[in-house]
């Protein structure tokens, strides 16, 4: 126990962290090298490391972020105060497959909410909790700047758009029974350890593969609608029929869906940050004319 001179506790000494097997450590610092050579100052390195030693344990443990200090010279204070900041860095153990359920407006509007309620009782877990299995760590996510594919879920930061309480529950009894799932756009879907290894910059397998998913479909401008207060019925694309538990839920089914984009005519624009306008700035034919003080 360490107590200051007036006799305050300061608690007891943390214990120094456990060291990676003799192995692991000597290929965890070939790797290492590889990443610290891509920069000018090796502590920009922490980022890319911090991801690299994930992919080694699936969360970053006390053993990876001292394993980051000694490589790069830092102070394990200051290692974790980058990897307690980053929500994409796990403190925990956790899932091969991390399922992210949008919550702010727009998801949330379109059956967000009832999507993440309706998977946390389905899984039997609460917000970041993981399945008995190991298979899935459920959480609710900031935006994914997919709102014109609201609601969206994603595994392991690849797309599942346009979904519903129905399919988002396909898609984790699919996940946990090893299913094949594929997203509704981008690259095939891998675990979080090897999605890790390639957030910290090392060769994609899944490189060319890129659009083997397909697309999202056309994007919806519900949005827009939504915030002009214009109603239409609600067809859901991926169940082919009328609003479905999910957006019951969170709305009591008013809320429209288009089955077709829709191109609004500049009279329909609500805002002048909706589209591009010309003024003096972008368009040189119309310079503006002296202000008020230059004509005195």
């Amino acid at each position: 126990m360490t107590t200051t001179p007036e006799g305050v506790s300061l608690g007891m000494p943390q214990l120094p962290a456990p060291d990676y097997p003799d192995d692991v450590r000597a290929r965890l610092e070939q790797d290492a090298r590889e990443i610290v050579a891509r920069y000018p100052d090796s502590r920009s390195a922490l980022l890319p490391l911090l991801h690299l030693v994930q992919s080694e344990e699936g969360h970053v443990t006390r053993t990876g972020m001292q394993f980051c200090a000694d490589v790069l010279g830092l102070t394990t204070a200051e290692v974790t105060a980058v990897a307690t900041f980053y929500t994409m860095y796990r403190r925990g153990p956790s899932g091969d497959y991390q399922v992210g359920v949008c919550t702010n407006t727009l998801c949330a509007v379109m059956g967000g909410d009832a999507i993440f309620e309706a998977l946390q009782d389905h899984l039997g877990v609460g917000n970041g909790g993981t399945t008995d299995d190991g298979k899935v760590t459920l959480e609710h996510i900031e935006c994914n700047a997919a709102c014109d594919f609201a609601p969206v879920v994603m595994v392991n930061w690849e797309f599942f758009d346009n979904q519903t309480v129905r399919s988002a529950k396909q898609l984790v009894d699919d996940l946990r029974a090893g299913v094949p799932v594929e997203p509704t756009r981008g690259a095939p879907l891998c675990t979080f350890k090897e999605t890790a290894r390639i957030l910290a910059g090392f060769p994609d397998e899944r490189e060319g593969a890129v659009e083997a998913s397909g697309s999202a479909g056309p994007a919806s401008l519900i949005g827009l609608r939504l915030a002009k207060g214009e109603a239409a019925r609600v067809v859901h694309p991926r169940d082919g029929g009328p609003h479905d538990e999910a957006h019951d839920g969170a709305q009591g089914g008013a809320a429209p869906r288009d089955t077709a984009p829709h191109d609004p005519s500049p009279s329909e624009h609500l805002s002048s940050h909706d589209a591009p306008q010309d003024t003096s700035a972008s368009d040189p034919a119309h310079p503006a004319g002296p202000t008020a003080e230059e004509g005195e």
